[in-house]
């Protein structure tokens, strides 16, 4: 059976019920071994959609790519992120919603009404919120910010694939691909990895460096 897109109607219950600015919130990179955790917060203009917009991972690299400058251009977005120190310092849920925090602050209005992929709520959020399980394949709004932070962060991995070569991170993303872990084998851990992770953890108590 296909999956329907998402849509609006979430959004609009929300305005329905009082809200004005109402902001899709989704992370990307909790799993891999390497690099930052991205979140992203988009409020999108009812009048202005645009076309297309689905959970990034169901998307080409190519049409995330297309959305991405289309939802920059069309909407209020907001990004930020958390680092693997924070990731080993917080732990990764949490290191997750410190991102969300600073995606929600870096927006240029701000929300009164969160609408959060997943089964959990961040802490000390600035106004109402509601989570929401695969909120990206069901929120238009949660799904361009899923698209945000996937582009975001494929940049950023790409970008440190450049300062870190031989892991492959520009294919894999950090994700611990076969590539990704043989070269840590052979290379060794580089600031970027995430040695809280249990697989790093490992790496370390072999006494690989």
């Amino acid at each position: 059976m296909t999956t329907p897109p998402p849509d609006f109607t979430l959004e609009t219950s929300a305005r329905q019920s009082g809200a004005v600015r109402v902001v899709g919130v989704d992370e990307v990179g909790r799993g891999p071994l390497a690099g930052p955790v991205t979140a992203a917060a988009v409020w999108l203009d009812p009048d202005a959609l645009p076309a297309g917009l689905q959970d990034s991972k169901r998307l080409s690299a190519a049409v995330r790519e297309r959305l991405f400058g289309q939802i920059m251009a069309q909407a209020d977005v907001g990004i930020g992120h958390a680092s693997p120190a924070e990731i080993d310092a917080l732990n990764i849920l949490h290191a997750s919603f410190l991102a969300m925090h600073r995606a929600i602050a870096a927006l240029r209005v701000p929300p009164d009404h969160l609408l959060i992929d997943g089964n959990r709520l961040p802490r000390d959020l600035p106004c109402p919120a509601r989570a929401i399980v695969r909120g990206d394949a069901r929120a238009l709004s949660i799904a361009a910010a899923s698209i945000i932070a996937k582009v975001t962060r494929d940049r950023i991995m790409a970008d440190l694939a450049c300062r870190h070569p031989g892991y492959g991170w520009e294919a894999n993303a950090g994700y611990p691909t076969r590539c990704h872990k043989n070269a840590i084998a052979d290379l060794g851990l580089t600031p970027e990895h995430r040695r809280s992770f249990k697989p790093i953890r490992n790496i370390l108590s072999a006494g690989v460096t």
